[in-house]
């Protein structure tokens, strides 16, 4: 009797009867669908004739195949993780409890794609059955997934070029425009004198879309990359000014009677007191000139210049190449979003105080 009760309370007794949390299977389960949906997708791209002879059908296949692979690799992953975090949470010998939340978060996070994996396998699935398959959709219009792979294998060439240039004419726009619009908040929020006069233009001026100017840019600047350059930076000065000039107004006067009893200047209060105080409502604003920037240079691109996202969208539209029109769209939808999470991680740095605050 003894030797039994002493297996029963053993590590290995205790991992034999270890029961995976209800969740965690319905994640393994959703992890397994998704890799059996990708691997009936790739089933259907093989042994279902497509209508049209559309190329790179065979690349289509093979990265079905793979995402199936990546499915499997995650369930499993995620299922072994969950596995030894429960047993050493059972574990009596171990005792090691933040280790078991650890691995309960490692298992965590490699079934949060799981759920996306499973609605792209259905939803590129009834994409090639509606274009590829039974051309339900009409064409040029619509083009099966098998087009958008076509894009980046022939078109790469053009493709990258436009990536490269709009990111240039971006950088160059968005990096003038936060830099004026942070100065300019600065001053109004900290003196009288600079708002007084600032402040009626920066209404006036402000509100309006950047796209309105378009007609005087064109005229005054000496080139179109000029012209773009300073629509974009108009676009993100000013909601950068706006909620920099709140963030500076809005820092508490007790901050600077501090500083000043300790003998600061007026030099130290700004750049000590009431700039790092404002950080908070200067990064929204960065957020929204950031989102501002990207609509008015699609629009600039589109207008003059000879490169550039915006070019390649007129163009496929001109040549009703639809399929590198949607592409170039994946290609600035990622883009954008990159951009925007690399903000925040920016944000997340300075501000560790505030992390997690904003969520993107």
């Amino acid at each position: 009797m003894s030797t039994q009760s002493e297996f029963l309370d053993s590590p290995v007794a205790s991992r034999r009867s270890i029961v995976l949390p209800r969740e965690t299977t319905r994640r393994v389960r959703i992890a397994a669908l998704a890799a059996f949906a990708w691997a009936g997708s790739a089933a259907l791209t093989q042994w279902w004739p497509n209508l049209d002879d559309w190329p790179y059908t065979q690349e289509l296949l093979v990265l079905k195949l793979a995402l199936a692979v990546l499915a499997a690799s995650i369930g499993i992953a995620g299922w072994r993780a969950a596995v030894t975090a429960a047993e050493r949470s059972a574990d009596v010998d171990v005792g090691n409890n933040g280790d078991a939340l650890r691995k309960r978060t490692y298992a965590e996070t490699w079934f949060v794609a799981a759920p996306w994996l499973l609605a792209l396998a259905l939803g590129i699935g009834a994409w090639e059955v509606a274009t590829a398959k039974l051309e339900w959709l009409p064409r040029p219009f619509f083009a099966p997934p098998q087009a958008l792979i076509a894009v980046f294998f022939d078109d790469f060439p053009r493709l990258g070029l436009s990536v490269a240039h709009s990111l240039g004419l971006l950088a160059y726009g968005y990096a003038i425009g936060a830099a004026t619009g942070f100065v300019t908040g600065v001053s109004i929020g900290w003196s009288r004198a600079v708002g007084y006069w600032l402040h009626p233009v920066l209404r006036l001026i402000g509100p309006l879309p950047a796209t309105a100017w378009l007609p005087l840019a064109f005229f005054f600047f000496p080139s179109s990359f000029s012209a773009s350059v300073f629509l974009i930076a108009l676009a993100t000065a000013f909601p950068v000014a706006v909620l920099t000039w709140s963030g500076v107004a809005g820092v508490n006067p007790a901050y600077y009677d501090v500083a000043r009893t300790l003998g600061a200047r007026p030099g130290f209060l700004i750049l000590k007191v009431a700039i790092p105080a404002a950080l908070p409502s200067v990064f929204v604003g960065l957020f929204m000139g950031l989102g501002a920037s990207f609509s008015v240079l699609i629009v600039a691109e589109m207008m003059g210049v000879k490169a550039g996202l915006g070019w390649y969208l007129q163009w496929a539209q001109g040549w009703a190449a639809y399929s590198n029109m949607y592409a170039a769209l994946l290609v600035m939808a990622l883009m954008c979003s990159g951009l925007i999470t690399l903000l925040f991680r920016l944000r997340d740095r300075l501000l560790a105080w505030q992390k997690g605050l904003l969520k993107w």
